[in-house]
């Protein structure tokens, strides 16, 4: 477990970004007023998502393999993130869902039938529920934390490395 101290820890401030994320997100009225622009301004969440992937590899480049970390070292650690992250999707999308943002799915379904994104309420319901996003959440984890990975240890790798194991 101590081998993977720095991962948990980043896996947790990733998860307490995203909840963040979310809460100002509602503080802006993304998830009510200006719903329209969510669907955009949600994107905005690859910034920090990608920078805390570069300040996980980094510090674990930095305090685990003083300062010299292949390409393989740094992907084995992104993923540890990616898959700690996706673990505890489930429950960071309950929280958002039911804590943090209850009314988001309401107003989206609204949202979709005014616009005719979904023809049916039955549909918009099914498409705008707790289940369907938990399920895409974990695959969104874990997609999204495979490319960012694979990216960014490309990045943070030590250029002349030995260690290749």
């Amino acid at each position: 477990m101590a081998k993977f101290k720095i991962e948990i820890k980043w896996a947790f401030i990733f998860i307490t970004m995203s909840l963040l994320w979310m809460v100002l997100e509602k503080l802006c009225g993304l998830h009510s007023t200006h719903i329209d622009k969510q669907q955009y301004l949600t994107l905005l969440f690859i910034i920090p998502a990608v920078w805390i992937y570069f300040l996980a590899l980094k510090d674990k480049k930095i305090h685990y393999y003083k300062g010299v970390m292949s390409y393989k070292q740094g992907f084995i650690s992104g993923l540890i993130v990616t898959l700690i992250v996706a673990l505890f999707s489930p429950l960071t999308q309950w929280i958002i869902s039911c804590v943090i943002t209850p009314e988001y799915f309401p107003n989206v379904i609204e949202y979709s039938l005014k616009t005719g994104y979904h023809k049916t309420r039955e549909a918009a319901e099914a498409y705008f529920s707790l289940e369907n996003y938990i399920k895409q959440s974990v695959i969104g984890a874990l997609m999204m934390g495979i490319v960012t990975t694979a990216i960014v240890a490309f990045f943070v790798r030590s250029k002349n490395s030995k260690n290749e194991s």
